[in-house]
């Protein structure tokens, strides 16, 4: 897939076009010819990239979060996931691929693993409806939690999308129920259950899958109860003021450690996740066995109190 670069990565898209042009021309005036300018041109594109990614704003986080070669779902399952089954469908109506999940071992240890998938093509993102859950999808959600209380066993969620679907036949067949179904059993979960927010976290579509014990977030995630557009268009009557409502909204991981809405940022390679999808699976899977086995001794009533306090616990505290 070639590259696909952000309006503030332009200068960054310069220096890589010129490296692939000295690229090429080194290949007909024979090897070595402009090793060292080339190196001197990536180590420059390189401090670009950390300048870039170390000043971003609200909105600027926003385009990095839903960056179309940002790891999806299917990129963390073959990174962290051995032996992964898919089990699909709800048993009612049938099977939402904007939500997939299944059973796996995660380094060794068995767990149920689910999120939303959206896609990394054409074909695909239509498959997946782009990572927008239709009633069918939370229920699956819900079927697999109860499997996983049954045979005691961690649940891991990864979270990206723009929201659940508002189509009329996801209204007519009981989306808002389906979405608070989905909220309360991750609340009355009996096992260890971790989110990692890895793109973004749109409204209810989002906390269905995270009410977890901890919630993780990769450092330009975001995660909100609406999008800059949609809440630009409801404050303002206008979508194009998005980076103002961004700002204003609060969305960004460092916001959201601050209000207590998470708890760990993970680090994401110089220039996001989608630079080095490699280093930032490895790191995500780091944070997640950590806090599995922080919670490996509690017991199901514990958990489920500390989930409860975490979340109650929102909202008096960060503010300011």
């Amino acid at each position: 897939m070639a590259a696909h670069y952000l309006d503030f990565e332009r200068p960054i898209a310069d220096l890589e076009s010129k490296i692939e042009e000295l690229s090429k021309l080194s290949e007909t005036a024979g090897p070595g010819a402009f090793d060292l300018e080339i190196q001197a041109l990536r180590d420059r594109a390189q401090e670009l990239r950390k300048e870039a990614y170390a000043n971003l704003d609200a909105w600027q986080k926003t385009m990095v979060a839903r960056h179309p070669q940002r790891p999806h779902l299917r990129d963390y399952v073959a990174g962290l996931i051995d032996e992964f089954v898919e089990l699909r469908g709800d048993r009612k109506f049938a099977d939402d691929q904007a939500i997939v999940g299944g059973l796996g071992r995660f380094r060794g240890q068995p767990v149920v693993v689910m999120g939303h998938e959206k896609g990394h093509d054409t074909t695909t993102r239509l498959k997946h409806n782009f990572g927008m859950a239709r009633p069918e999808g939370y229920r699956k959600a819900v079927r697999l939690m109860d499997m996983a209380e049954r045979f005691n066993l961690p649940v891991i969620t990864f979270v990206d999308t723009a929201g659940a679907y508002p189509g009329l036949g996801a209204e007519e067949r009981g989306q808002a129920e389906a979405i608070a179904r989905s909220t309360e059993r991750c609340l009355t979960l009996g096992t260890p259950m971790v989110a990692t927010i890895v793109g973004e976290g749109g409204s209810g579509g989002a906390i269905a899958l995270a009410g977890a014990n901890r919630v993780l977030i990769l450092e330009h995630s975001i995660y909100s109860v609406i999008s800059p557009e949609g809440a630009a268009s409801i404050l303002w009557r206008d979508g194009a003021r998005a980076k103002d409502a961004a700002t204003n909204m609060r969305i960004t991981a460092q916001d959201l450690i601050k209000l207590g809405i998470v708890d760990r940022i993970v680090d994401e390679p110089a220039g996001g996740a989608h630079s080095n999808s490699e280093v930032a699976i490895r790191a995500v899977g780091d944070a997640v066995e950590e806090e599995l086995k922080a919670m490996a001794h509690m017991s199901a009533e514990q958990l489920r109190k500390q989930r409860s306090d975490r979340f109650y616990a929102i909202g008096r505290a960060g503010l300011q």
